[in-house]
């Protein structure tokens, strides 16, 4: 699991399953952390390049994307794939749209 941060926009990466999360809780802190208050309040969150899911790691996408919410942020995960995006519409409660043809997003 990985956590890139450029400005308001975030790409997550690898392995969002118990295992890849609890070797990296440390950089969901960190990206956290890097949230600044400012005029800028959209958050743009790639998952394009999650390799795969389960039910842990997407609960504790969940915890973080609540936690980016009460630091001011509006998250929108974009590029989210085919096989995970029905778990997560279940899971995380957001609904699922798209912004433009072939890319689907999940808003709050």
């Amino acid at each position: 699991m990985k956590i890139c941060m450029t400005g308001t926009n975030v790409c997550l990466e690898g392995d969002w399953t118990l295992s890849g999360v609890t070797r990296n809780l440390d950089s969901l802190a960190l990206s956290l952390q890097q949230m600044e208050s400012g005029l800028e309040k959209d958050l743009r969150i790639d998952c394009g390049r999650m390799k795969e899911a389960d039910i842990s790691g997407l609960q504790l996408l969940n915890v973080w994307l609540q936690c980016a919410t009460f630091r001011g942020m509006k998250p929108t995960l974009i590029n989210v794939p085919e096989r995970l995006q029905h778990v997560m519409q279940v899971l995380i409660g957001q609904k699922i749209v798209d912004t433009y043809p072939g890319a689907p997003v999940m808003v709050s």
